[in-house]
């Protein structure tokens, strides 16, 4: 009996601890991701402006909203809300959401799930 109490216990408990070891590879990858692919013109740290701005808090945020950042006159009016979506197409494919951005040599990446991993990553930064 005590044997099959630890067994239910155990399979109640590794769930759990799948779940959260999940997030640290995805949140992990999606680190690397970012560093990969942003971190030489951006940064997560409020007011820490670089190359390009600080994304801190970027997920729902107005594009072009930053006060304490030159941004380009396209990203200043190109009226968009910075959702998972707007994302996604942005990082994919940068000059079809906002043609005449700056971001350059910055391409985008191809990968969805490269893509969904650096979202990810910028929504968990907001958390912390």
């Amino acid at each position: 009996m005590r044997a099959a109490g630890f067994l239910l216990a155990a399979a109640l408990v590794a769930p759990a601890q799948l779940i959260v070891a999940h997030r640290q590879v995805m949140g992990a990858d999606g680190q690397l991701s970012f560093n990969n692919a942003c971190r030489t013109c951006h940064t997560l740290r409020e007011g820490d402006n670089r190359l390009g701005p600080n994304l801190n808090r970027i997920v729902g945020r107005k594009a072009g909203a930053l006060p304490d950042y030159g941004y380009s006159s396209a990203m200043k009016r190109g009226d968009l809300i910075w959702d998972r979506s707007t994302l996604d197409r942005f990082i994919a494919n940068p000059d079809q959401v906002v043609p005449g951005h700056t971001m350059r040599p910055y391409g985008g990446v191809a990968s969805p799930e490269e893509r969904a991993s650096i979202i990810d990553y910028l929504e968990e930064s907001a958390r912390n």
